[in-house]
């Protein structure tokens, strides 16, 4: 089974999306035993929200279910849970390797289990943050670039 944790600032706009993209993704290629998925925030801003109505909307007109899902923050002790934890941005990075500084597996790997969504889809590029840009229909373009080439090298 492939465990994957979807990372963004707040978890409500970027993080959430891809989940429920991933999700949409893996249930369409007949694969759902596969995977386990969630999402989490580098910060606690947002910490007991609901998606945001902006990613709320732009899933809704893709015909996509939104993952039931409240806004919580990444845990340092949880990098052993999961294949594969994928920021939206650099901050995201940046944030998770200070999330995880002191976890000794994390440490050990020197962080492996750590990517940009949009790296899976052969790019350095951010998916800007909707939340700041107002777009997200952009956002969206990215986080199904990056989940599809995700579920592809998974394949």
């Amino acid at each position: 089974m492939y465990r994957i944790l979807f990372v963004c600032h707040g978890n409500i706009c970027r993080s959430t999306m891809a989940q429920s993209v991933m999700a949409h993704l893996v249930a369409e290629a007949g694969r759902e035993g596969e995977f386990r998925t969630d999402s989490a925030a580098t910060s606690r801003e947002e910490i007991g929200n609901p998606p945001h109505r902006g990613t709320v909307s732009r899933l809704q007109r893709a015909g996509i279910a939104v993952v039931p899902h409240r806004a919580r923050q990444v845990r340092g002790d949880e990098y052993g849970d999961w294949d594969y934890i994928v920021g939206m941005d650099g901050e995201n990075m940046r944030g998770l390797s200070r999330i995880f500084s002191s976890n000794a597996a994390c440490r050990a790997d020197g962080g492996a289990k750590l990517a940009k969504l949009l790296s899976f889809a052969g790019s350095s590029r951010d998916v800007a943050d909707p939340w700041y840009t107002g777009n997200f229909d952009a956002t969206y373009a990215d986080v199904v670039n990056g989940c599809t080439a995700l579920l592809e090298m998974l394949a």
